[in-house]
């Protein structure tokens, strides 16, 4: 199993970087950043800077969009950091939650997904691509190479992740519905004649790691980490209103939270003490996220790896964010190679 620590592009700049350097150091080896244009700092300028301060460390975006650049300057982007870097980027896509909304817009259609997946990967390793009727290609770009994982929760999503993605992006850690989703994302690829195996899965949720498994220390992690019950309610609220609440082609374990949901403000997006989370129950956060000591971490990653993740990416937006990175790099990510 391989890890990934995820970071909101907050100002400074410089304090991402160090993070993610620290992260390689403790045996990390992807980066990922929040994309959202408004609400933070633009993540491939970031990127660069992460790429020219670590070695090894592949970045990307956890999730990019279709509707907030134009696909060839998102296919440019990739491969100029590929070209100065050595092919070390990945591209988390999905439809766009916060980036899109909090510009008054809706996230895009999965056709629309679909699409951009085909036309960014080729233009960005090198092929020709068709974009809104004109044949383009990068003339620029040599030996570049792409990898684009998909976000998705929802039965057309899971499966356009089987038929057309290099991984699959689930942001959520709950043993029942990683196996749920895994066993849909494989199916779709081999009724595709994909390998299964060779779509990535990549698990991603808050992590914090406490000194023992208190009550006090427990109930702190979960109020750190409640706001991602919160994020993953906007994208299970579209799928409720989609196909009902209590529809068979959705599990009822990942729709019944939201049922208290009043509403959402994305000026509190990803943040700790988000007051539109309230309603996210305990059992949530202990299913959704990772808490309490590294023994905690380490069954529920092995449980997680033996339904076929290939990587644990590490939401680090807490009070914790030096101590995380360093227990994961002394205690978790050993246990688990």
């Amino acid at each position: 199993m391989e890890f990934g620590l995820v970071l909101q592009t907050d100002p400074p700049a410089s304090n991402v970087v160090g993070l993610m350097r620290r992260a390689e150091r403790n045996g990390f080896t992807y980066g990922w950043t929040f994309d959202s244009a408004v609400l933070w700092q633009e993540p491939f300028v970031i990127h660069s800077r992460i790429l020219e301060h670590t070695e090894h460390l592949k970045v990307g975006p956890m999730v990019t969009n279709p509707g907030t650049r134009t696909w060839e300057v998102t296919a440019s982007t990739f491969a100029t950091l590929n070209s100065m870097y050595g092919n070390r980027t990945v591209c988390g896509i999905g439809r766009g939650d916060s980036a899109m909304r909090v510009a008054g817009r809706k996230p895009n259609t999965l056709a629309r997904v679909g699409e951009a997946m085909r036309v960014i990967r080729d233009l960005a390793e090198g092929r020709e691509a068709d974009v809104d009727g004109t044949p383009l290609r990068l003339p620029w770009v040599s030996d570049g190479e792409l990898p684009v994982w998909m976000a998705a929760y929802g039965p057309k999503a899971l499966a356009m992740a089987g038929e057309q993605a290099d991984g699959f992006i689930l942001q959520l850690a709950d043993v029942y519905l990683t196996e749920y989703m895994v066993k849909a994302v494989r199916a779709a690829a081999e009724k595709a004649g994909r390998d299964p195996a060779s779509v990535t899965v990549c698990v991603a949720a808050p992590a914090y790691v406490t000194a023992d498994d208190s009550p006090e220390a427990i109930a702190h992690a979960r109020e750190e980490c409640r706001w991602f019950g919160g994020m993953v309610g906007n994208h299970v609220a579209d799928l409720v209103s989609r196909y009902g609440e209590h529809s068979s082609v959705v599990p009822e374990e990942l729709t019944a939270y939201i049922k208290q949901r009043q509403g959402y403000d994305y000026a509190h997006h990803g943040r700790t003490g988000n007051p539109d989370t309230a309603f996210v129950p305990d059992e949530i956060v202990d299913r959704f996220c990772l808490i309490g000591p590294p023994q905690a971490h380490i069954a529920k990653l092995r449980a997680l790896r033996d339904l076929g993740v290939d990587q644990f990416a590490v939401y680090d937006m807490h009070d914790a964010k030096e101590s995380t990175i360093d227990a994961y790099g002394k205690d978790i990510i050993p246990a688990l190679r």
